[in-house]
């Protein structure tokens, strides 16, 4: 044809398909959809339109393609208006497909190709657009099924720009992902082209990106990474991680349970010489870890989250999850932490309410107050009955 472009279509396709890193089939049908588009709006019909590729002759060719009819034929009453419509695109009428073939008779089947020089500039407009359309959906349906079934594991990547507060971070060749504020170590600062590690947290709908893929630093989950690289026998399930409770980048505490009675699972976390921990502490910018090794007993385990304090006596409060701790005098302030903060993190880890008090504190209490304490408010009720409907 006369008009035909100089580069033949296969090869710009094939071009597509390397810079995006995508299945052929999938830039294959994105191409298909933008010239059906084109080739309906160049012959103002909206008929049934097929394209075949050619990949031997490095050809693509696009058919009309339509059975001749004097009527349309009944259809089952009980399908939809869309699915008539899509089936009205497969029949035309004699007077109509006489402008394509002036002998057309009912009972014929009309193909005529279209050449894709002959389609107009606002057609080839149309079907580049929609053509980029395709391919932004393709790759956010890739990154959806790519990203999503991988939730919660770790990546290495590299920072390729910051955006306001935000990291943006390169995950091989295509996917661009991003650190939120939110979901970064409040005191570490990255520049770019710097190497850095993550777990995925999550996959959003975009409007800019069609797909975004979230990572975390901050989440309970990067911390069992990190000790699943490093801990051989965290990562063959000899040593199980049972919970975590961090305020990133200050301290957090991680319960290890082993399956193995002849593997001391804190032992195995903290390393030789504590190699092991190190370098996770290291990587988190020197985040105080304490590792909690779990019971079953939750006597014996909350006791273990508040080491090295001293715990004189555990009351739990019925029907509720809160439980009143009394603490040593001398060990109060260790027991509590720096705001707050270990106690706060070994509720977490419990995940029980626990109000200390020093054993001082405590003795002075008159009976009645103390029976006020250990007695199930309204309040503790309603949380141990949202926590077990969220359970």
């Amino acid at each position: 044809m006369k008009n035909e472009p100089k580069e033949n279509l296969l090869d710009v396709l094939k071009k597509v398909v390397e810079a995006k890193d995508m299945e052929d089939s999938l830039v294959l049908n994105a191409l298909k959809e933008a010239l059906i588009t084109a080739a309906r709006k160049y012959l103002h019909v909206e008929k049934k339109i097929e394209v075949d590729f050619d990949e031997e002759a490095n050809e693509i060719h696009v058919f009309l393609r339509v059975a001749v009819v004097d009527d349309y034929p009944d259809y089952d009453p009980n399908m939809t208006a869309g699915e008539v419509e899509e089936l009205d695109k497969g029949y035309m009428l004699v007077e109509e497909a006489r402008d394509f073939d002036e002998e057309a008779q009912a009972g014929d089947f009309l193909e005529v190709e279209i050449p894709i020089s002959a389609f107009g500039r606002q057609a080839i407009q149309t079907a580049k657009q929609l053509l980029n359309q395709q391919i932004r959906d393709a790759e956010r349906q890739k990154i959806m099924d790519t990203y999503r079934s991988r939730i919660g594991s770790m990546v290495s990547g590299e920072v390729i720009r910051l955006e306001q507060s935000n990291i943006i971070v390169r995950l091989g060749k295509q996917t661009e992902a991003m650190i939120p504020y939110r979901e970064q170590i409040r005191r570490e600062r990255w520049n770019q082209g710097s190497s850095i590690k993550a777990v995925i947290a999550r996959v959003e709908e975009s409007s800019k990106n069609g797909a975004q893929v979230i990572l975390s630093r901050s989440n309970g989950d990067f911390l069992k990474e990190l000790f699943r690289q490093e801990v051989p026998e965290i990562y063959d399930n000899t040593v199980e991680i049972k919970g975590v409770a961090r305020e990133p980048g200050y301290r957090a505490k991680i319960a290890v349970f082993s399956r193995d009675e002849k593997i001391d699972p804190v032992g195995a976390c903290v390393g030789m010489k504590g190699a092991r921990v190190q370098t996770i502490v290291r990587e988190l910018g020197n985040e105080r870890i304490d590792i909690v090794q779990w019971n079953p007993d939750q006597d014996t385990f909350i006791q273990r989250a508040l080491a090295p304090a001293n715990v004189i006596k555990l009351i739990h409060v019925p029907e509720t999850r809160r439980t009143v701790v009394i603490i040593s005098d001398d060990n109060l302030a260790l027991a509590i932490g720096k705001n707050g903060q270990n106690v706060k993190l070994a509720a977490e880890l419990v995940q029980r309410n626990l109000d200390v008090f020093g054993e001082k504190e405590w003795s002075e209490k008159d009976d009645e107050t103390k029976a006020k304490i250990t007695t199930p408010s309204s309040a503790d009720l309603n949380h141990a009955n949202g926590h077990k409907a969220s359970r």
